[in-house]
């Protein structure tokens, strides 16, 4: 090899590494500038209030002090460090702190990704399945703690990809990662059941005579990562409050994120499994059958669950990079100009002006805009009205349970479904959506309700403005507030 063939290769190396922090900054200032569409489910006024709850008694919830209906009932957060995160940003700078942690979230999620994908495949094509994968989940990211964890995600299963193309097993060291994961989110154990299959691929090709060792290095990873995800203030609690979602049943088909996908209309999702499907004819694509069954695993989880198509969107280039590598080889570089500056010099400038460009952008931006809380999700005037009468149980609409728990009220149901439980959330939404309309006045019974607080467009308050002992005295675009009638006391169901 030539001397400046040399220098070339090692300019473009150093040069490919600008790209990562590129596309992080870009990543960066698009949610910047559009922060307020991170602030847009009501989840994130809980998981603060948790946060500052955390740093104002240097403990861990144990259990629920934020509802009428579960008062004392076990519950601990498996997202705590997230809540901290975003709780000491908010306390230092409003809104703009979590939109800030958000948006910085999000680009080291792309620079990571570029970066894995970069030892496999060219920079243009590693950055293009960035940009699909941040079209794919646009709808999930919000300044929630699945977006803080985001990046360890990618980091995690980037590095045990790594290692399965290698042909060895995970470094030791790596074991931290899960630790900072378990600590973030409860999707950690996305992380630990994805060991096996990759694992799988390792072993798969590797020399016959090193399998059984290597798939027993593999194990005990395995293992060491178990153990790494209960390193919480939790312990192996963390693994039990991860999962409880899961056992929601039929619930989980009425909260958005983990409803399934849905093909009615067309959706980027939609179409990104069509050119898979595409590409793989078209190009003959040939894959190991560990990498068909992660790949069939992430589609199936992505179209069970909303929430899954971020994962989906991520992993699967992934689990692609070294077949695309070997199907398109990198181009030979250029050694024209390969010596004129030291390359160490280049990135190092570089890199420092992106990071100063998207700071002055960040200094200039917040001196004239104020991040607010979509309306939709912050019935202020209703709620104030509610304080006003002194009212102190009220049956709030589901998706006003955080803002209620932010203003120091206690709910009856929040985004904390786990908690309640299937049964008494199904009857909470048979009863205010009017699949069930008799069983709302046993539930105003039940929990002696003062007063209710609904989504003005939901069937919930016509059923209540038929209902005797009831009475409308608020309502605006978005809330309606329902009081007990002293006048007319007798409480009946509605006709169906």
């Amino acid at each position: 090899m030539s001397l400046s063939f040399a220098n070339s290769i090692v300019v473009q190396g150093r040069a490919r590494a600008l790209v990562p922090l590129c596309v992080g900054a870009g990543a960066y200032l698009f949610y910047l500038f559009l922060g307020d569409t991170l602030l847009q489910d009501s989840d994130s006024f809980w998981q603060i209030k948790i946060g500052q709850w955390i740093l104002d008694h240097g403990a861990m919830p144990t259990t629920d002090i934020y509802s009428f209906t579960r008062t004392g009932a076990p519950w601990i957060s498996t997202s705590w460090l997230s809540q901290v995160l975003f709780a000491f940003s908010h306390a230092q700078w409003g809104w703009a702190g979590p939109v800030i942690l958000t948006a910085l979230a999000v680009a080291l999620t792309l620079a990571i990704f570029v970066h894995l994908l970069d030892v496999q495949i060219e920079a243009p094509r590693a950055v293009l399945f960035a940009m699909l994968a941040l079209l794919l989940s646009i709808h999930h990211v919000l300044a929630r703690p699945h977006i803080l964890a985001l990046p360890v995600l990618v980091a995690w299963c980037g590095l045990l990809m790594q290692a399965a193309d290698r042909r060895s097993a995970p470094s030791w060291t790596w074991l931290p990662v899960m630790a900072l994961w378990a600590n973030l989110h409860g999707g950690f154990v996305l992380g630990l059941a994805l060991i096996g299959p990759i694992s799988l691929e390792a072993v798969e090709h590797a020399e016959k005579g090193r399998r059984l060792r290597l798939f027993m290095r593999w194990v005990l990873f395995g293992i060491g990562a178990l153990i790494a995800s209960c390193c919480t203030p939790y312990g192996w609690r963390t693994l039990q409050g991860a999962t409880n979602i899961l056992g929601l049943g039929e619930l989980l088909s009425l909260i958005f994120e983990w409803m399934p996908a849905n093909f009615a209309t067309f959706t980027s999702f939609e179409g990104a499994l069509l050119g898979l499907i595409a590409f793989g004819y078209y190009r003959g694509l040939v894959l190991s059958a560990p990498r068909i069954f992660l790949i069939l695993f992430l589609t199936w989880s992505a179209l069970t669950h909303v929430r899954s198509i971020e994962a989906f969107a991520f992993l699967v280039p992934l689990v692609l990079a070294k077949p695309l590598g070997e199907m398109f080889p990198r181009r030979a570089p250029d050694a024209i100009g390969a010596d004129r500056w030291p390359a160490r010099y280049v990135t190092a400038l570089g890199a420092l002006m992106i990071v100063a460009a998207s700071w002055t952008s960040t200094s200039l931006y917040m001196g004239h805009h104020r991040f607010t809380f979509t309306m939709t999700q912050t019935p202020v005037a209703a709620v104030d009205l509610l304080e006003k009468l002194g009212v102190k149980r009220i049956f709030n609409a589901y998706q006003f349970g955080g803002y209620l728990i932010s203003r120091d009220i206690p709910v009856f149901v929040d985004g904390r479904a786990e908690l309640y439980g299937e049964k008494f959330v199904m009857d909470f939404f048979k009863a205010t959506e009017g699949k069930k309309p008799e069983l709302l006045p046993r539930l105003l019974d039940e929990y002696r309700i003062d007063a209710t607080l609904l989504v003005a467009d939901a069937p919930g308050p016509q059923i209540l403005d038929q209902l005797k002992g009831w009475k409308r005295i608020y309502a605006d675009d978005i809330a309606v507030i329902h009081v007990r009638d002293p006048a007319n006391s007798a409480t009946e169901a509605p006709s169906k």
